[in-house]
């Protein structure tokens, strides 16, 4: 048996090891993005709250109410966590069965 053989296999299952702890990582990070987002909309609207019309509803239309900053980033984060992160995870493993396009 060649020593290159022999000593080539740990390299080898290290190499191979690595991105899979990197997917993973993007992966946690991606379905992250969405709940993180939610939490800063909350935190906002509970560090601004005369930012919220409905605590001072006088003299408001339906824009005020409809439109608030950190409402809007509450929707986005639940966009994001049912509508683009799931299908980046699965983007992401498929390529781990499919291997890098190249």
């Amino acid at each position: 048996m060649s020593s290159e053989i022999a000593t080539g296999i740990p390299e080898r299952v290290a190499r191979l090891r690595r991105p899979a702890a990197r997917r993973q990582l993007r992966v946690v990070v991606i379905q992250l993005l969405g709940p993180l987002t939610i939490l800063a909309g909350l935190v906002w609207a509970i560090a601004q709250p005369y930012r919220i019309a409905f605590l001072d509803p006088d003299g408001k239309g339906a824009y005020d109410f409809l439109v608030q900053p950190p409402l809007l980033v509450v929707l986005v984060g639940i966009g994001y966590a049912t509508l683009i992160a799931p299908g980046l995870v699965r983007d992401l493993d498929t390529e781990v069965q499919d291997g890098p396009a190249s």
